[in-house]
Parts: C-alpha cells; sequence; structure tokens
C-alpha cells in the first residue's frame, strides 16, 4: 500500500523537523518584536535556533529534535532491511553492505548529538552544547559520504534503476552543500560576526529538511501495491525471464513469489477484474504518462 509503507517514516520526520523550525522561527520573530534572549552575545540581533529552543520553546525543541531523528534513523535502517530482503536492489557486494552499515552507525551517531544539543541547552551548558552540535553535524555528513558512496556503486551495477543515479546526486548535493555552509557558519561564529552566523545556521536547519525528503526516493520502490512491483522483486523476474525464457506472473510477483506453472512466452498483466495473459507482440495497454515515469525511474 502506498499509504502505509517503509516511505512513511522519512516523511514524518521532515514534516516534524521542518513544523518545530517554522514554529521556533516563527515565535523568536513575532515575539516582542525579535526578542533577546539571555543566552544571545552582545551586540547579537538574530537569534540562533539555540537560542530560541533555550527557553520557553525547549519542550518543543527536545521533542522535534527526538521525533525527527528517530524516524529518519528507522527509516535509513528499514532502507538496509529492504535491500537484505529483496524489495529493494540488493547490495551487489560485501563492501556496499559494509557501507551502509557505517552509515546507520554514523546516522545513530548524529541523532544522538541532537537529542543531547537539545536537551543541554546554549545557556546552561554551552561547551557541551558546542560539541553535540558538532556530533549532530559531523555524524550525518559521514553517514552521507558512505550512503553516497554505496549508491554511487549501487547506480554503476543497477543502470535500469535510474533512481539510484537520482539519489546519488541529491547526496552528493547534500554533502558539499552542508558542508560548505557549515564551514561559513563556524568561521563566522569564530570572528565574532554572530548575525552572520545565525542566518546561516538556519539555513543550514533547513537545508537538512531536503535531505530527509530524500529518502522517500529510497523506499518509494520497495511499495507492493497492485500496480506497483517492488525494485528487488522486479531484478528478480528479469533474471527469471533471462535464465528462462519465462517471464513470471507480475500478479504472484506483487504476492512477493514467482509462478512456476506459467509454461508460455508472455506475462500475466493486472486488470479491472483479474489478470490477463499477454502473449510476446501482442499489444499491451497504454500507461499513462506517471504511471511510464515511475516505472522507468524505479
Amino acid at each position: 500500500m502506498w499509504l502505509l509503507s517503509y516511505w512513511v517514516f522519512p516523511a514524518v520526520s521532515a514534516l516534524m523537523w521542518l513544523g518545530m523550525l517554522l514554529g521556533m522561527l516563527i515565535t523568536w520573530a513575532t515575539d516582542y518584536n525579535h526578542r533577546k534572549y539571555p543566552s544571545m552575545e552582545a551586540g547579537q540581533s538574530i537569534a540562533y535556533i539555540s537560542d530560541v529552543g533555550a527557553f520557553q520553546l525547549k519542550p518543543l525543541f527536545q521533542a522535534g529534535s527526538v521525533v525527527t531523528v528517530v524516524f529518519l534513523d528507522i527509516g535509513i535502517i528499514a532502507e538496509r532491511w529492504l535491500r537484505h530482503t529483496g524489495r529493494l536492489a540488493r547490495n551487489t557486494s560485501i563492501t556496499q553492505k559494509v557501507l551502509s552499515c557505517l552509515a546507520i552507525l554514523f546516522a545513530i551517531a548524529g541523532a544522538a548529538g541532537l537529542i543531547l544539543l537539545s536537551t543541554f541547552d546554549t545557556y546552561n551548558y554551552p561547551r557541551l552544547h558546542d560539541g553535540f552540535l558538532l556530533l549532530f553535524l559531523g555524524g550525518y555528513i559521514i553517514s552521507a559520504i558512505f550512503m553516497c558512496v554505496e549508491y554511487q556503486r549501487l547506480g554503476i551495477h543497477y543502470r535500469n534503476h535510474r533512481i539510484l543515479a537520482i539519489s546519488f546526486w541529491i547526496k552528493l548535493a547534500f554533502i558539499i552543500v552542508e558542508i560548505v555552509l557549515a564551514i561559513v557558519f563556524a568561521a563566522c561564529s569564530y570572528t565574532s560576526r554572530s548575525d552572520i552566523a545565525g542566518v546561516f545556521e538556519w539555513i543550514v536547519a533547513f537545508i537538512y529538511t531536503f535531505w530527509v525528503l530524500s529518502f522517500l526516493l529510497d523506499l518509494l520502490p520497495s511499495v507492493r501495491t497492485k500496480k506497483h512491483i517492488p525494485q528487488g522483486l522486479r531484478d528478480v523476474a528479469m533474471e527469471e525471464q533471462g535464465r528462462d525464457g519465462v517471464s513470471p506472473s507480475v500478479a504472484a510477483q506483487h504476492n512477493g513469489r514467482f509462478s512456476e506453472q506459467s509454461t508460455r512466452v508472455g506475462s500475466y498483466e493486472p486488470n479491472g477484474s483479474g489478470n490477463k495473459y499477454v502473449a510476446d507482440g501482442q499489444s499491451q495497454p497504454r500507461k499513462g504518462r506517471l504511471a511510464k515515469l515511475f516505472s522507468n525511474l524505479y
């Protein structure tokens, strides 16, 4: 089912993160004409996310951070599980599996960093807060690097799944952009350009939303419906067809198994009332443009 599948985890994570950021930004912007918090430096007029989340909105900051990283990491772990079980295109080497596991470990480290920095606020625990901020950023950036390498290798092997190449380029773009912005943020903070640093911190945080949403591309191909075959099962079907000259039933693929009774060269395709046999060379029903697009991508 499209509505109840693994893609829900990054979707919930992104919505929670975006909603939390917007709530904190709007509250600060409308609260006493850009309120100055006790944790802000002298001459600082733009509040950091940590400044806003250290006082009245700390419960929102904590809850939003926990929900965001827990659901995101569950989605990352689910992606590894779906490749292992064959719902997504399987890893083709031990190296890819190691890269995936390392990505999970550093994502967990990044999650711990965000949860801890939201708990140890910048006003009462400034040094701990800065350390956990570094753990959060470093954890997820390193995790992204491992994922990027894994997807680059997957894309080379599975050239028929263009979604893998798209996901690779999105992850690579995230790494480059976030590293550049993080360097600018750190440089401005170190040189006491607090307002510029504050602007870049908010930008980095909002871009993180798109990183979370990128996992929709990774998990959507695993969905199994009457009209959509999971990515990994389609690969197995292609292997079966190449070996035996027989295309397995699409209906059987939907159920996670393949028909061994079909001996005619052709395939079964679902229609409104059941399954219809389509022989080779016989014209098949025309798919809509959107259906063709997703079929080619996945």
